[in-house]
Order: structure tokens, then C-alpha cells, then sequence
């Protein structure tokens, strides 16, 4: 029974029909076509097949592609991540520019004391709450290295010519604030994003890592031939004192603000033979 059936079956898609045009007025057979069920199956899946074929092309290799969802091309892509990128520069620069305004406030109404160490910029770094009496250490920290850098002020900053040694970038941030002995600034301040990387910028032996109220963690280093290299506003360090460093090595991370959602700057000079030079004139900014 089963293989009547199926033999039933096949036959009825098998048997074919005969089409048939005839014209209306002469009763004459115009076009006769003879067609089985499995022919129409047959012609419409081929139809079907064409279409799909027709339509993959036409939004595969036309800028329809960019409406199907996950896809992208690199133009795109790249445009966006430069919109997302440059919206987060003006929320972080309007953020900035609140803080330094509550705190020129703060100022004015007396809840601040301006430190006349600071500069006016590290004011939209630091709020109220954070400021603290400083230690002893602190303080006897503070005054030797304000004498050690006022000496060399006095003693001039004379060019000094260097022997050939590879220096490197301590971060890849742009220069915001270049070398001005003149105005008391002995090193130069670069941009850093949180959790940057601080790179040693030559090989040396780790002198000095101190937290301090206003700079952060600072960290100095000394190299071969009298060179002392210092960095300012970094964030936990990787080495401590007495530790040997290569140039290009990671000693630190950059620190964040008092929100921890940035960081201003990173702050870096060098020294030779106990006076400040310009690091532009040797690091590749």
C-alpha cells in the first residue's frame, strides 16, 4: 500500500498538462505548452534563486550595505570613533573648566588658601576636601629640593653639550606647557590620559619615589654621566628605590584627578650636573 502510494504520488506530480493559447476568433491553438507539477516547482525555485542572487549582489557591492545591521566600512567606523573621541575631549575640558571655577570661587570666599608654590593651573586639579596639612617629611622634603632648584636657578641655565644617548618619550602625550626656567617651571608638562604609561627615559637607579600633596607621586632617577631625570603627577609606581631601570621601561602609571576620571598632565625634567635643561632639546616630544 505504501508503495502505491508513493508511485500515486510521483505520478501526480509527474503527469503533465498541456497549456494551450487559442485565438478567440478563429478557435486556432496560438501556443501549446505541456508542463507537470514538478516543471513549475523546478522553474519557481530557479526564480527564487535568481532574486536572492540579484539582491545579495546589489547590497553587497552598493553603499546599501551600510543599512544591515553590524556592518560598517572603515570610513564609517573611523569617522565615529573620531566623534566619540572629540566628544570626550569637550566633556573632559568642560569638566576642567567647572572645577576651576568652583575653586576660583572657593578662593574668593575663603576656603582656600592659596599656596603660592602652586601654580594657578593646578588649581583645576585639586579640590577642598583633598587639601591637608602637610608632614614634616613633607615639609623637609619640600625645602630641600625648592633650595636644590633655586641654586641651580642662580647658577644659571647655561647649554650643555651632551654625549650621544637615546632618550625616550616618558608618555606619548603632546607638550602642553614647554621648559620656562624664568617662570620657575624646570621640566615640561605632558598630556596623559588615566592609567598611562610613564616610561624611564634613560637606564638609571631608582633615588627617590615620594607622594606629595600637590605633585602626586614623584619619582627621580639617577644616570650615567650626572644625569637626573624627575617625574611629577604619576599615579601607583611600579619600582621603588634602589631598583635598576632601563630606558623605555614602564616605572609608573599617570595619576588621576579628584574625580579619578582624568589626568592633566604629566610633569618631566632633566638635570645635568645639578642644573635644569630643556628636555624638548633631546626627547623627541
Amino acid at each position: 500500500m505504501k508503495k502505491k502510494g508513493r508511485k500515486a504520488f510521483w505520478r501526480n506530480i509527474k503527469f503533465k498538462y498541456k497549456l494551450t493559447v487559442i485565438n478567440e476568433n478563429t478557435l486556432e491553438e496560438v501556443i501549446g505548452i505541456h508542463v507537470s507539477k514538478l516543471n513549475g516547482f523546478s522553474v519557481l525555485l530557479a526564480a527564487c534563486t535568481v532574486i536572492f542572487l540579484l539582491a545579495a549582489i546589489i547590497i553587497v557591492f552598493t553603499p546599501l550595505r551600510n543599512y544591515l545591521p553590524g556592518y560598517m566600512n572603515s570610513e564609517v567606523r573611523s569617522q565615529v570613533v573620531t566623534n566619540a573621541l572629540k566628544a570626550d575631549s569637550l566633556v573632559e575640558a568642560l569638566e576642567r573648566q567647572n572645577r576651576y571655577i568652583m575653586n576660583i570661587q572657593d578662593i574668593f570666599s575663603g576656603k582656600v588658601n592659596v599656596d603660592t608654590v602652586q601654580s594657578i593651573d593646578s588649581l583645576t586639579t585639586i579640590r577642598t576636601e583633598e587639601l591637608m596639612n602637610r608632614s614634616k617629611e613633607e615639609d623637609d622634603f619640600r625645602r630641600k629640593y625648592e633650595e636644590r632648584e633655586r641654586a641651580a636657578a642662580m647658577a644659571g641655565t647655561d647649554e650643555h653639550t651632551l654625549p650621544d644617548l637615546l632618550f625616550f618619550r616618558p608618555t606619548r602625550g603632546m607638550v602642553v606647557k614647554d621648559f620656562a626656567p624664568s617662570r620657575h617651571h624646570y621640566g615640561v608638562d605632558m598630556a596623559a590620559s588615566v592609567d598611562e604609561s610613564v616610561l624611564a627615559a634613560l637606564d638609571g637607579t631608582v633615588m627617590l619615589v615620594v607622594q606629595t600633596a600637590d605633585s602626586g607621586v614623584l619619582i627621580q632617577i639617577q644616570h650615567e654621566q650626572n644625569f637626573i631625570s624627575v617625574y611629577k603627577h604619576c599615579g601607583p609606581s611600579r619600582k621603588k628605590e634602589g631598583d635598576q631601570v632601563k630606558g623605555g621601561e614602564v616605572i609608573a602609571l599617570a595619576g588621576t584627578s579628584d574625580e579619578g576620571k582624568h589626568v592633566s598632565h604629566v610633569h618631566f625634567e632633566l638635570w645635568h650636573d645639578g642644573t635644569p635643561i630643556d628636555p624638548a632639546k633631546y626627547v623627541v616630544f
